[in-house]
């Protein structure tokens, strides 16, 4: 277990495939032509909680026990562009036997542009 520091900064970057988007595609339905269909650039759009999962995995390696998330989709991520997530913890509250704590994660593509925000509340336990 790490513990959070308030203002702490961690970063993290992945880049989606076509097999990416359709594995997702066939665990949650979600398979719509923007999904399926390569654009011009041979380029498919990547599902909104696809790209979710980024500040997920984020959560994942902190052992982040999330009680809300809130997601706001800002623009269209495809298939061959690096995404990079930076999530920050606002407050951290340490209690006996956890930390309780708030964070923000802005998700950008490779022209810098902001594709998803997230603010997250949760807890960590220390003896995880």
């Amino acid at each position: 277990m790490h513990q959070p520091v308030e203002g702490e900064t961690r970063t993290f970057e992945r880049t989606f495939t076509v097999e990416d988007v359709r594995r997702f595609g066939e665990l949650s339905g979600d398979d719509q032509a923007r999904h399926t269909e390569p654009d011009e650039d041979g380029r498919v759009m990547v599902q909104g909680l696809l790209t979710a999962t980024m500040p997920t995995k984020m959560g994942s390696d902190s052992e982040v026990l999330a009680s809300t998330m809130e997601i706001d989709f800002r623009r269209p991520v495809y298939t061959g562009d690096p995404i990079t997530c930076r999530s920050t913890y606002k407050t951290v509250v340490e209690r006996d036997d956890h930390y309780e704590f708030v964070s923000d994660v802005v998700c950008e593509n490779g022209d810098g542009e902001t594709v998803l925000t997230t603010e997250t509340e949760g807890i960590i336990r220390k003896n995880a």
